[in-house]
């Protein structure tokens, strides 16, 4: 696959194909892997600019000839059918998909072999059958060094972790001799060839205008049902919102996302009526590939929803050439009203920042669910907009936000048992009850159920970050991000896990984009003073003072500090966690001791995160051991840094008990010990502090 295409039979003499378009259909064929190509894509791209029924003859020719020369070296190596080709699983290996085998298996010798053979011979070289043809290979190659330079990646980072520096260097030097970047376009998923598409906030249009929420609620159905289809990966919603009316071009608005195709839409609310305008848009022209009017009303707006996105995956299919099956239809209450209320929460949960926004998403999904108690996904963002109150507030009793998210998340489940995210907020309260092992369960389960959901990915991910398991939570965290590119949250946790490895450039570089994103990050300071460059750290620490009134409690009670209090105790903050000096974390240090005398809640985030910045375990150990909360638990994955002072933390000799009493040392004994902490590593099997 690699330079001109080849074809070689298992004794590695080569096949000659004399008709260029039949090499060229084989090499789509084992470019696409195991996809199902159409014939009317295929005819058309290979003879552009014929009539269809010479094109479609022509092809017919092709595959006849093709099935001839391919017959002596195995039955069936084609799968044709009257409108589809494909090769038959395990018919013909690749030089490809072998390197993409031996990265994946840790077979890195291997790997490194067959890179340098390659050299920087591109994907399907000499080939060119037009425009059409063109475009279509660039994207599908530019797909394939992708997935190859995220498992190169993969690999340097799996090397480093286990101290082989040598392979490592050989890997990179390998990779770097064919080309060190990744190409800047990405079209595709960075594994399994899925096409990648994002579906943009519709507006509202018309007779006064339809509310936002109920537009966004409409793009948000067709998120969840395009991300059932295989052969898509569906940008988040975080993401697609990011870029409501948005100045940019679609291909700028595409290349964000790192999509191929984007789909925009407008919809107009009339009484009862729906009307629904939507288009399919190639992202790297920005130009419209399809567009459709669709007319409904209320009572049938599910099957109005379900008929617009199949509509939209046999539009991308036909553009790609892809049989794609329909997504499945979501039929989620009968009650009109109870979905009005649920979109309107669901609309300002996802805000999470303002004064009685939340309380207010929870009033609206609590109707929701009174009009229609079987309305689980109704049950799913009531629980969500709970959990957001525990984290993002300073709610009084965070542990109590948390049992009522879970009880809504096991009505959810028990209503539907495949809502995948319900599992993964139900695991969120799972620490809370120091259940690790548990809370672990149920994302692992979430995500067996919802692979796709950016979401899930990312709150397995934080999971085991929070459990020392750094270099296997990155694959889910970066799975998340991939499929999310526009999320600070997100970025937060490719902050702290870049850190946690040791790669403080990349953990300032994401802590950056967190910012740019709009989130305020202190884990952007911690790692720029981790570089040395302690002036702007405590600049950097500073500018996060806004969290203070809007999150976690002012050390002086519950009521919002005034703004020249409030400068003053960041400043000692900042000056405590970033300067460097000892004088100002032994401040600090003492004033977080005062507030957890003072503070409604002496397990708050506000002592347990500058704890674990400063290395001050005691203050650490005895806050989480007092309660862990859905807040609070956030800060465990600061603990795994292997630097100063943040070290002290895993180092303390008292850290295993602590460990053993909120429950994660029987995580660590079902799922792996931290990278940091090679079993036994300084584990007391038994502890004074614990009963025998």
């Amino acid at each position: 696959m690699f330079g001109p295409f080849q074809l070689r039979a298992p004794d590695h003499h080569e096949i000659s194909i004399t008709n260029r378009r039949a090499r060229a259909l084989l090499a789509i064929l084992c470019l696409v892997g195991d996809e199902v190509i159409e014939r009317d894509f295929l005819s058309k791209l290979l003879w552009p600019g014929r009539f269809e029924a010479h094109a479609r003859a022509s092809l017919r020719q092709c595959l006849l000839d093709l099935g001839k020369l391919l017959a002596p070296h195995g039955a069936g190596i084609l799968n044709v059918s009257r409108s589809s080709v494909a090769l038959r699983p395990g018919a013909v290996t690749t030089d490809l998909a072998a390197l993409e085998r031996a990265l994946a298996s840790g077979d890195f010798p291997a790997a490194i072999a067959q890179i340098d053979a390659i050299g920087t011979k591109p994907i399907l070289d000499q080939m060119d059958f037009g425009a059409a043809f063109n475009q279509w290979l660039a994207r599908r190659s530019g797909d394939a060094e992708r997935r190859l330079h995220a498992a190169v990646e993969a690999g340097l980072a799996t090397l480093e972790r286990a101290g082989d520096r040598d392979t490592s260097a050989r890997l990179r030097d390998a990779w770097s001799a064919r080309g060190p970047e990744a190409p800047p376009v990405p079209a595709a998923a960075a594994g399994g060839g899925r096409t990648r598409i994002a579906v943009l906030p519709f507006q509202s249009v018309g007779g006064g205008g339809a509310p936002d929420y109920f537009a966004d609620g409409v793009v948000e159905e067709l998120i969840t049902a395009l991300g059932q289809v295989p052969q898509l990966l569906v940008a988040g919603r975080t993401s697609s919102f990011h870029f409501r009316d948005s100045p940019l071009a679609p291909p700028d608005i595409a290349k964000a996302l790192r999509v191929s195709h984007l789909v925009e839409g407008s919809v107009q609310r009339q009484g009862e009526r729906l009307r629904v305008h939507i288009h399919l848009i190639d992202g790297a022209t920005g130009f419209e590939s399809w567009a459709q009017r669709y007319d409904g009303s209320l009572d049938g707006i599910f099957a109005l929803q379900a008929t617009v996105a199949q509509a939209v995956t046999n539009a991308v299919g036909n553009v790609l050439g892809i049989a794609m099956a329909p997504p499945p239809a979501r039929g989620m209450t009968g009650s009109k009203k109870a979905y009005d209320l649920f979109l309107q929460g669901r609309s300002l949960s996802a805000r999470v920042f303002g004064d009685g926004l939340l309380e207010t998403a929870v009033d609206l999904l609590e109707q929701a669910v009174a009009l229609d108690p079987q309305f689980a996904e109704a049950w799913v963002a009531l629980a969500e907009a709970h959990q957001l109150i525990a984290v993002y507030t300073p709610c009084l009793d965070r542990r109590a936000a948390s049992e009522r998210m879970a009880d809504c998340a096991r009505t959810a489940i028990g209503l539907a048992p495949g809502l995948g995210y319900a599992y993964s907020l139900l695991g969120v309260h799972q620490w809370t009850q120091n259940d690790v092992v548990g809370a672990l369960d149920l994302a692992f389960q979430g995500y067996r159920l919802e692979p796709n959901n950016p979401a899930v990915c990312m709150r397995l991910g934080s999971f085991l970050l929070y459990c020392g398991r750094t270099t296997e939570a990155m694959q889910y965290v970066e799975a998340a991000i991939d499929q999310d590119p526009v999320d600070g949250r997100k970025f937060n946790l490719r902050s702290v896990g870049r850190f946690n490895l040791g790669d403080i450039d990349a953990a300032i570089e994401a802590g950056q984009r967190m910012v740019d994103l709009g989130f305020p990050s202190m884990w952007l300071a911690v790692a720029t003073a981790a570089s040395g460059q302690h002036d702007l750290a405590v600049e950097q620490y500073q500018q996060t003072r806004m969290l203070l009134n809007k999150v976690i409690f002012p050390p002086a009670g519950t009521d919002p500090m005034p703004p020249a209090m409030m400068d003053a105790y960041w400043h000692v903050a900042a000056q405590g966690v970033c300067s460097g000096r000892d004088e100002d974390r032994a401040t600090y240090c003492a004033m977080l001791d005062m507030m957890q005398t003072q503070l409604h809640d002496p397990a708050d985030a506000s002592i347990v995160l500058p704890a674990i910045f400063m290395g001050y375990p005691e203050r650490l150990f005895e806050a989480v051991s007092h309660a862990i909360s859905p807040a609070n638990t956030l800060c465990l994955l600061s603990i795994w840094a292997d630097v100063d002072p943040i070290r002290r933390i895993w180092q303390h000799p008292e850290f295993i008990p602590f460990a053993q009493r909120i429950g994660l040392a029987a995580a660590w004994d079902k799922y792996g010990w931290p990278d940091l902490l090679p079993a036994p590593s300084n584990r007391l099997e038994t502890s004074p502090l614990l009963p025998n």
